[in-house]
């Protein structure tokens, strides 16, 4: 797909076959398989050949997925990489990334899989630029609760400590052509809360939103997807322009507002988004 929905990119963990059986029925656009964070040291090594066998089986469907390795300093990291890369998922995801140098060093392992990656420090959010440049990344996760800890800042509705460090990633990943994934919402049984953050992360221009529940996955895909009354604005909004196109006339106007190229380059990306999202729809029901 030219446009690939990321509204819900939901953490599964790796250790727990019956979650990972669990995700091939679940409406996520994307699907991380978590070799980090959420699984234990001691399951580490059997999380990983499972994580690696499913992905090799290939039983998710359309769903894109990820595997989120443990970091290139733990004493997992390595075999976590090159397994993964044997697994040839749809990309790895590498955790706290602090510079381009720790993407080209996975990039010699990874070769041509595309490379993910978590931005939760503070090194990271002032090396977004560089990172966001580095080849091989096609997508940044914000990490925003290993931020929040790294930072002494709060948990807000508002969101006021991260602001900087989204603004940062969010330039870095617009400039270079990347995808860029809003950070997690902890209370998963908040729907409200829940709503509001998907509402403003979408608000910045993030793609879509990390999950660490199912049940945060209707909520966060509908924020993300254009409302049918942007889909009509934006068709009107290409019928208008490519009327005074094809007419040579004044100026569009839709709605009592003027139609300039820039709305229009905007009305067909959401045009598109809505195509591949019905799309992958269709393909996993």
């Amino acid at each position: 797909m030219t446009h690939r929905p990321r509204r819900s990119v939901l953490y599964m963990p790796g250790s727990k076959e019956r979650a990972l059986e669990k995700a091939q029925s679940l409406p996520a656009d994307a699907l991380i398989l978590d070799l980090e964070d959420a699984v234990a040291p001691a399951e580490k090594d059997a999380a990983r050949d499972l994580v690696c066998d499913r992905v090799k089986a290939k039983p998710f469907g359309p769903r894109e997925v990820i595997i989120r390795v443990n970091g290139a300093d733990t004493p997992w990291g390595a075999a976590d990489l090159e397994a993964a890369t044997a697994a040839q998922p749809d990309a790895i995801l590498l955790p706290k990334v602090n510079s381009a140098e720790d993407l080209a060093a996975a990039r010699k392992i990874a070769g041509d899989i595309p490379l993910w990656a978590m931005m939760e420090t503070p090194l990271g959010m002032l090396n977004a630029a560089e990172i966001g440049a580095a080849p091989g990344l096609t997508c940044m996760v914000m990490g925003t609760n290993d931020l929040v800890k790294e930072l002494h800042a709060a948990h807000t509705p508002e969101r006021l400590p991260l602001v900087t460090g989204l603004g940062l990633c969010l330039l870095a990943a617009r400039a270079h052509g990347l995808a860029i994934i809003d950070g997690v919402y902890n209370a998963f049984k908040d729907e409200d809360g829940l709503r509001a953050a998907c509402e403003q992360g979408r608000d910045m221009g993030f793609d879509g939103k990390t999950l660490i529940h199912p049940a945060q996955l209707a909520i966060t895909n509908a924020v993300f997807a254009p409302s049918e009354e942007a889909l009509e604005e934006a068709r009107a909004q290409i019928a208008a322009f490519e009327e005074v196109e094809r007419t040579g006339g004044g100026v569009a106007v839709v709605n009592g507002r003027i139609v300039e190229n820039l709305h229009v380059e905007n009305a067909r990306r959401l045009l598109a988004e809505a195509e591949a999202i019905a799309t992958l729809e269709a393909a996993a029901a």
